[in-house]
């Protein structure tokens, strides 16, 4: 079966800014896939492209077999976009809302199916303006699912609102891709990414530095644990270097990270050096690496900076 979305060296510049810069992925069918990546990382622009709400410079793109930005009006009846902010009429209630969109396509699901399916049946006689962040994001899905699409496009689609809503996009998001549909969204958030993607592609400076699944992605980058320890607790990275089994040593203003391949001795090491330098040791956590841990291995950064 070929791909849902096929992208090669993807190029797209705005003056002198490169905003994409050679990207490739590939999307399968009925897959969740997501670009994971700071703000300005060129996620949004690479999938405007996609939709054909924006020419590129080079590169080849295919989705669902259609060049988008040669026949971008016949592939738009086919997909969904949810946009980062959704500019709707403040003054019309939910239901309404859903009436106008889905009276613009042949071929629509219904406003009841719509309301169901985001769970907004209780709002439908609300008006948009008085909705909340999280029921505002859910009304833009389901405009996006308005022409009952086979692939939808989301982007960021958490941005912005509070844990619980948040999570409540996130189980319509799975319920969709457990109906078949194929979904691609850009966040810059790593749990979204770990909870949702069955692939992703991160993405740095308009490039793809790294594909694949979450698990398959920090099993390539890290064999070792992590070991997080609060950076007040008076030693120093260069003093944890040395410790048995250390490999690296990553430190934020908050907190030291040791990652190690043996973190039974590492932790025995460190016990014995904060013994000798007079340091109690009050929060040590043990957990395995993360996407960003990958990212920062990667970048040499944290992606939230």
């Amino acid at each position: 079966m070929a791909p849902a979305i096929s992208v090669s060296n993807l190029q797209k510049r705005y003056g002198k800014v490169q905003a994409v810069a050679g990207a490739s992925f590939q999307v399968q069918t009925g897959e969740l896939f997501g670009l994971l990546g700071p703000n300005g990382a060129g996620k949004t622009t690479s999938i405007e492209i996609l939709e054909g709400l924006r020419t590129r410079d080079a590169g080849e793109v295919s989705v669902l077999g259609i060049d988008p930005g040669r026949d971008g009006r016949r592939l738009r009846e086919r997909i969904g976009i949810q946009l980062q902010e959704a500019q709707l009429l403040g003054d019309l209630t939910v239901r309404e809302t859903l009436e106008l969109f889905t009276a613009l396509f042949a071929k629509s699901r219904t406003p009841d199916e719509l309301l169901d399916l985001v769970q907004l049946k209780d709002s439908a006689g609300r008006l948009f303006k008085q909705l909340s962040g999280g029921q505002k994001q859910r009304v833009s899905l389901s405009l996006a699912l308005a022409n009952d699409p086979e692939l939808v496009f989301l982007d960021e689609p958490t941005s912005g609102i509070d844990p619980q809503a948040r999570r409540a996009v996130w189980d319509i998001l799975l319920a969709l891709k457990a109906q078949g549909r194929t979904l691609l969204l850009t966040t810059h958030s790593m749990e979204e990414a770990e909870r949702l993607c069955d692939r992703l592609a991160i993405v740095d400076h308009g490039k793809v530095i790294a594909e694949g699944s979450p698990k398959a992605l920090v099993a390539e980058h890290f064999r070792e644990t992590a070991l997080e320890l609060s950076a007040t607790i008076g030693l120093k990275p260069d003093d944890l270097r040395g410790l048995q089994g250390v490999s690296s040593v990553e430190t934020t203003d908050s907190v030291i990270t040791l990652f190690t391949e043996s973190p039974g001795r590492t932790t025995t090491a460190l016990t014995e050096l904060a013994t000798q330098r007079g340091v109690a040791i009050d929060d040590l956590h043990l957990r395995r690496a993360t996407l960003e841990d990958v990212f920062l291995k990667l970048t040499g950064r944290r992606i939230r900076e």
